[in-house]
């Protein structure tokens, strides 16, 4: 029989239901994330890989041999007011054919933005950062800024992952590439056909104006979105109780993630995340009611 959740629905729980392996751009295989998960004392964990399931089956077999519950999972790549937005999808089914044809298409967008990138680095007289980037992928359909980051890292031209962003990858900085991922409402369909609760991840990090962002959740609440990261690795204090404020305000469960990618580069580790408040509605609820946990 698979493993419940250890505690009631209305008690904390350490719950992690953001984390990437190298099936997408962790640097851990799944069977390695689900371990250290476990020993980090999470009692609920998700892998959220970027437009990708294939790391699920893997990721769920180690959960289970371990007694760790599991929730399979998806962090989907979304263009929303000309910026990316990830969606997380909690509870979906990783078999779902629409789905998996879907994540397909739009990783697809993924190897000719790193092109891109590489040629803008190329005029920057920053040479071969493409098979640079390229030495760092698990999946070769996923290279990503994360991949460009460790190779300027390893290459000594960045200090470190926060310093390739800031100077080169992140969004408007000069090797960043625009790239028209999925609509918003499109992902939401993806997910909701799976049977997963559609999430928006680490909404601080968009760094939209306020009306963008009342924008951005009117329109997800409106494609039946269910869900909103109020704690995750990279808000601030003041930050986590603005999304707590904005849950309440759209009647959003709370997800709690530390978008952990690996040893050394994550800003906060697995499990490692203060409690949602308590007046909070935990996204697990929702998940229970929906589907069984593994």
């Amino acid at each position: 029989m698979p493993p419940s959740l250890p505690v009631s629905a209305n008690a904390p729980l350490n719950a992690d239901l953001h984390s990437h392996s190298v099936v997408s751009d962790g640097t851990l295989t799944p069977e390695d994330m689900a371990a250290r998960a476990h020993a980090a004392g999470v009692q609920l964990w998700a892998l959220t890989d970027h437009d990708e399931v294939g790391g699920v089956p893997r990721a769920r077999a180690a959960a289970d041999a371990l007694g760790l519950p599991f929730v399979a999972g998806v962090e989907i790549s979304v263009s929303f007011a000309g910026q990316t937005v990830h969606v997380v999808g909690l509870g979906v089914d990783e078999h779902d054919a629409t789905l998996g044809a879907a994540l397909a298409r739009n990783r697809g967008g993924r190897e000719p933005r790193a092109r891109a990138m590489a040629a803008v680095f190329d005029r920057l007289g920053i040479t071969n950062t493409y098979d640079g980037a390229l030495a760092h992928v698990g999946n070769p359909e996923l290279i990503s800024r994360t991949h460009f980051a460790r190779h300027l890292v390893e290459r000594g031209v960045c200090r470190d992952m926060n310093d390739a962003f800031r100077k080169y990858l992140g969004d408007g900085k000069v090797a960043h590439v625009a790239t028209p991922w999925a609509g918003l409402g499109e992902a939401l369909g993806w997910i909701h056909g799976a049977g997963g609760v559609a999430v928006v991840a680490h909404p601080a990090r968009y760094r939209f104006s306020p009306t963008v962002e009342y924008a951005l959740f009117s329109e997800f609440t409106a494609h039946g979105g269910r869900g909103v990261e109020v704690v995750t690795g990279s808000h601030t204090a003041a930050e986590v109780v603005r999304y707590a404020d904005l849950a309440r305000e759209f009647g959003l469960a709370a997800s709690r993630g530390s978008d952990f990618h690996g040893p050394g580069e994550s800003r906060v580790e697995l499990g490692a995340l203060p409690a949602l408040a308590s007046d909070l509605t935990p996204v697990w609820q929702l998940l229970d009611a929906a589907r069984p946990l593994s």
